[in-house]
């Protein structure tokens, strides 16, 4: 390799690094205040929505978690990682996004019946067909989207759904108060799509075309089919969980099992969503340049999410029923023992997550497929047999045994198939996923001594564990390093700090 390639790599590591981190911090930003309003929603609702409501909501969100990752056949990540002018393909894109966005709901809308009636709930029917009609708003918009996302422009997308976010809220909140049940979340996320669909065309400035250039079809279907299949297992993977637990313990049980999810994906949701708004794009770029320029940006980022999720999920699972009972009340006190195992999940899911968007980001959709299919062939009989014997405790202790146990194994198999050797990260995460176990039985036994009440616990509890984990988990000189990288202005930072 020459000079002149050399500092054009390194320049090009520079231009992505600034791009990223730029982009990350409007996500973080946005989707920090965009969770924290729905948290606040979510407390309100709960007041004014009994646990069956839940459970309907729960029966239809499952049919959109699944659907939203199928409808666009893979046609966002497709749009972000696209080797080419984007004004080429974003006519071809739209046109076959928005088409089975609408054909998809159209036979869903004929299954909708039947799929409620296998989950335990055929009243939930309405429901779902409401729900997932923004499947078509998410078609009609898919490439706006991406274009926003392979420009990092980020800011624009978090004011978009800002604005969707004020619509849901106040329209599920004024339909719950005058009793409209499960169909309060329904109408409400609705009309928050379709607010902010019409933002992103506006703000996405993406010429209106509709054309069907075959060869650019042909290209968009081989990478998005592949992708399109792997989301759709990957979010069965998700979903399959409600739709197994509303059969086989019904809908009241399902409404606990919701809302011990929703908390466990708190971290997932906040950060895991902001990441994801950089990071296929982020890893797109480095793909293009250099493999080793990837790997090290993997390696980097895996270490740092693992390092700030981990002593997350450990102290929430420590101080699962004080946050419950703090937050919802004693009556959702059932919740809190299902959520002690389930947000051990969240960190395999982060992490695999993370190496789905390195596939994703380069081009390797086929191996994201067989990952997420060989982790949804362990985890169905095993999320059955284990709800069948135990419960609601037997199906989170199924989706985290798997999720570490069989996934993650997966997910290291697939991303060396990009050439991102595992072992450095082995090495990078062993420390503060060990500090985090030991922060969390201090907190869980600070929580028992110190009295009746959930505030305290959380207060006393909480603090020591992060007092413990803080100091342990992370080298002084690795800070140091964070440090200098956050603050450097006029430097020119590694390929590998593009994610970090």
């Amino acid at each position: 390799m020459t000079t002149d390639e050399v500092v054009g790599d390194a320049e090009v590591g520079e231009s992505i690094a600034r791009q990223a981190g730029r982009g990350l911090k409007w996500s973080l930003l946005g989707t920090l205040l965009t969770k924290i309003g729905s948290f606040a929603m979510g407390l309100v609702l709960a007041r004014l929505l009994a646990p069956e409501d839940f459970g309907q909501y729960a029966i239809a969100l499952a049919a959109l978690g699944v659907l939203m990752h199928i409808n666009d056949l893979g046609l966002i990540a497709a749009t972000v990682q696209w080797r080419g002018k984007l004004e080429e393909m974003a006519p071809t894109a739209a046109v076959l996004a928005a088409g089975f966005g609408i054909a998809i709901y159209g036979v869903f809308w004929l299954a909708a019946p039947a799929f409620a009636a296998a989950a335990g709930d055929s009243g939930a029917a309405p429901v779902v067909r409401i729900l997932t009609l923004i499947i078509v708003i998410d078609g009609l918009t898919a490439v706006r989207s991406g274009a926003l996302m392979r420009n990092f422009q980020q800011k624009e997308l978090i004011i978009a759904n800002g604005l969707g976010f004020v619509v849901n809220a106040a329209l599920s909140i004024y339909l719950a108060a005058k009793g409209n049940g499960a169909y309060s979340f329904a109408w409400g996320q609705l009309a928050g799509a379709f607010a902010t669909g019409v933002l992103v065309c506006v703000l996405a400035r993406v010429p209106l075309r509709i054309s069907v250039d075959r060869a650019i079809a042909k290209r968009l279907m081989h990478f998005g089919v592949p992708l399109a299949a792997s989301l759709g297992v990957d979010a069965v993977i998700t979903n399959v969980q409600l739709m197994i637990v509303g059969h086989l313990t019904g809908p009241t049980a399902l409404g606990y099992f919701l809302l011990a999810f929703n908390i466990s994906s708190w971290a997932q949701t906040i950060l895991g969503t902001a990441i994801r708004y950089v990071s296929v794009a982020g890893f797109s770029r480095l793909s293009e340049h250099d493999d080793e320029a990837l790997s090290a940006g993997v390696r980097a980022s895996m270490s740092v999410l693992v390092t700030v999720v981990a002593p997350i999920v450990a102290l929430m699972s420590a101080l699962a029923t004080p946050l419950v009972v703090f937050l919802y009340g004693h009556s959702w006190s059932p919740a809190a023992p299902v959520l002690r195992i389930l947000v051990v999940l969240t960190l395999a899911r982060m992490m695999t997550r993370l190496a789905m968007d390195v596939l994703m980001g380069a081009g390797a959709t086929r191996a994201a497929l067989w990952f997420n299919v060989g982790w949804a062939i362990a985890l169905a009989p095993t999320l059955w047999f284990a709800t069948q014997f135990h419960g609601l405790q037997g199906a989170a202790m199924a989706q985290a045994g798997v999720g570490f146990f069989v996934a993650i194994p997966l997910a290291a198999v697939a991303l060396r198939r990009v050439r991102v050797g595992v072992a450095p990260i082995g090495r990078a995460i062993i420390r503060p996923l060990f500090v985090a176990l030991v922060a969390a039985v201090i907190a869980f036994l600070l929580a028992r001594f110190t009295g009746p009440y959930p505030v305290v616990q959380l207060l006393v509890a909480g603090t020591a564990g992060v007092v413990v984990y803080l100091p342990l988990a992370v080298p002084r000189e690795q800070l140091s390093r964070w440090r200098d990288l956050a603050g450097r202005r006029g430097g020119k930072p590694e390929p590998a700090a593009a994610l970090n």
